[in-house]
């Protein structure tokens, strides 16, 4: 059987990461990033020294900073990148050609249109192109490492869906498939939102029963803005939603949830920001879900407290008291009723 060829562009700790993890299946993975120490030569193996330090890499697998390079006789792309730069990393790949298979791990939406990734990759290379997002509860250093992990990749083509997950699956990597682009994409860009609340909470000491009422009712706030949008509850409630919000609301690798726990402890905004030292999509796709959540006219008061902190409109102790002043209400609403 012939190997498959493919490119993954974005050299940061989930696009290495990834990367890593093909490259240690039957492909050949030529990855694509903008730094030219983005990856260094470790003896045998690769290293990425900024965003995944200490972590031996795969040394079969190549790197360039040349994308038309990378891009030759790729079978399929993995893109890989924050979503502020998802659209601009798109259209220079449409400068070069077509590709045969475009999937993604980017989370989130793009800034200004507020659109879905999957939104935009239509707009640049049509409907027709066989598209994947892979998402779910996975963070880079664990893969990287070759730890236990899931994800789940979703694609309106079977194929290029099972194409995707057979690449990445593994005997440590469980990679599942479905059909729910829109959904699988809230849940992975929403979850941001919400490990920031339950970041400030433990921030400010709150207390587990504080943190557990907070991811669950994020989750009900997932579920009933993904409802309108169109999307199923079964991926809200899987790997997608529920995975991926559990784990970035509870793991301190998470950078939205350490930006929470900052923000708790009272550190300003700019200087949590610096400090992480990564990009943290919260900041953008709490407007973009507020956005949308004003479109169907929902009311969903801890991403809407947590928009208000990131724009210094609330502080986190102002939030928390807002909350805990709503009225009495049922846990369900008619909206939600299956």
């Amino acid at each position: 059987m012939a190997v498959s060829t493919i490119a993954v562009l974005g050299a940061g700790s989930w696009g290495t990461a990834l990367a890593s993890l093909l490259a240690r299946g039957e492909a050949k993975v030529n990855l694509w990033g903008r730094r030219k120490d983005g990856l260094t030569r470790s003896g045998t193996s690769w290293r990425n020294e900024r965003y995944l330090p200490g972590i031996d890499l795969p040394g079969d697998m190549s790197y360039s900073t040349d994308l038309s390079a990378t891009l030759t006789d790729a079978d399929w792309v993995l893109v890989v990148v924050p979503s502020h730069a998802f659209a601009e990393t798109l259209r220079s790949m449409r400068n070069i050609g077509m590709p045969a298979g475009l999937a993604w791990a980017s989370k989130g939406f793009e800034p200004g249109s507020g659109d879905f990734l999957h939104e935009v990759a239509d707009r640049i290379f049509g409907t027709a192109l066989p598209k994947a997002v892979v998402t779910g509860p996975s963070f880079a250093k664990e893969v990287a490492l070759g730890m236990p992990s899931a994800v789940t990749v979703h694609s309106d083509n079977d194929a290029f869906a099972n194409t995707v997950a057979k690449a990445l699956h593994g005997p440590q990597f469980r990679a599942y498939t479905g059909n729910d682009i829109r959904g699988a994409e809230l849940g992975g860009a929403m979850k941001n939102v919400l490990a920031v609340a339950t970041g400030i909470a433990d921030g400010m000491g709150l207390g587990l029963n504080a943190r557990a009422g907070l991811i669950t009712r994020g989750l009900n706030e997932m579920l009933r803005l993904n409802k309108p949008l169109g999307g199923r509850a079964e991926t809200i409630i899987g790997l997608a939603g529920l995975g991926d919000l559990v784990l970035t609301c509870t793991g301190d690798l998470s950078r939205n949830r350490r930006l929470g726990l900052a923000l708790g402890r009272g550190t300003p905004l700019a200087q949590a920001v610096a400090e992480i030292g990564q990009v943290v999509e919260s900041v953008q796709t709490a407007d973009e879900v507020m956005r949308l959540a004003e479109r169907f006219d929902l009311d969903l008061p801890i991403a809407s407290r947590v928009r208000a902190v990131l724009h210094g409109d609330t502080t986190p102790a102002d939030g928390l008291r807002a909350l805990l002043a709503r009225d009495q209400k049922p846990e369900y609403g008619a909206e939600l009723r299956f």
